[in-house]
């Protein structure tokens, strides 16, 4: 029993005999779990049945839970002598794992699509095996792709612009930084939006390209929803004054996912708008 209380008084006065953060039990991740079946469960119901409630309900509670359980990490790592060197140290481990895993997630898009760029017979076109198909007119890939490429460049440039800032000290710097990133990442979205209304081609109806093309960059615009909802809450936290120069991984961690956002849309540009553009026939 002495223990224990010598343990617990250890932890309210941060100096913890040991060096890493035990997680206090939490109720935000069964309620993600359920939001989550919910909204699995209301995609099936709006496919079959045209009835949205699971999915609003999935939606909102998935939203919900997002922001108390991102405000209680906040809170967390402002907690003096909670995150200690070797917390910190695994915390940037595993966001370098979960970068990695989003990384595979992507080749997966990648293999499906050059499988059929390289082989265009497995489309069981037996009278014209080319890809693109036939039948499909490309988007030009120097219109508004190239537009949406500039913009996440640019977009690069200034979230480095923002973390030099906050080593600097100056914080005005790194607050611009974030917001102008903020800025374009939506700007980006807008491109891909209005690319995906005036599209050639559909997904229903276009066969295996269309699905292919839509379904990675559609995963593309979510994660730049991702990452630019992530260095918004990093922008209202850099206002707060929340981020000093030895004390700022939750940044860093965005600027990390946002060079990721990055170098994967230079692959589908160059991969799939590029490469793409003009039919390939099958030796």
């Amino acid at each position: 029993m002495s223990g224990d209380l010598h343990t617990a008084e250890g932890q309210i006065a941060g100096t913890v005999p040991h060096p890493y953060h035990m997680v206090e039990p939490s109720l935000w991740p069964v309620f993600g779990a359920i939001s989550a079946i919910l909204i699995a469960a209301g995609i099936i119901f709006v496919a079959h049945y045209n009835d949205y409630w699971f999915l609003i309900a999935g939606t909102l509670g998935a939203v919900s839970t997002m922001y108390v359980w991102w405000r209680d990490v906040v809170r967390e790592s402002r907690t003096p002598g909670l995150h200690k060197l070797v917390t910190q140290i695994g915390m940037r481990y595993g966001m370098a794992l979960f970068i990695s895993s989003e990384v595979m997630f992507f080749v997966s898009f990648f293999w499906a699509y050059f499988n059929f760029f390289f082989y265009p017979t497995h489309m069981g076109y037996a009278h014209a095996p080319v890809w693109p198909p036939q039948h499909i007119t490309t988007i030009d890939p120097f219109a508004v792709p190239l537009f949406n490429t500039m913009v996440l460049l640019l977009s690069g440039t200034t979230i480095t612009w923002a973390h030099h800032a906050l080593l600097e000290n100056d914080r005005r710097g790194m607050i611009q930084g974030l917001g102008v990133t903020v800025l374009l990442g939506i700007t980006f979205l807008c491109g891909q939006g209005y690319e995906y209304t005036h599209s050639p081609f559909n997904f229903y109806h276009g066969g295996i390209f269309p699905s292919v093309f839509f379904i990675a960059t559609g995963f593309h615009g979510f994660h730049v929803i991702v990452g630019t909802t992530f260095l918004a809450v990093n922008f209202f936290r850099a206002i707060k004054g929340q981020f000093s120069v030895k004390r700022h991984f939750g940044f860093e961690a965005a600027a990390w996912y946002w060079h990721f956002v990055d170098v994967v849309w230079l692959f589908l540009f160059v991969c799939i708008y590029y490469f793409g553009r003009s039919a390939i026939t099958a030796a």
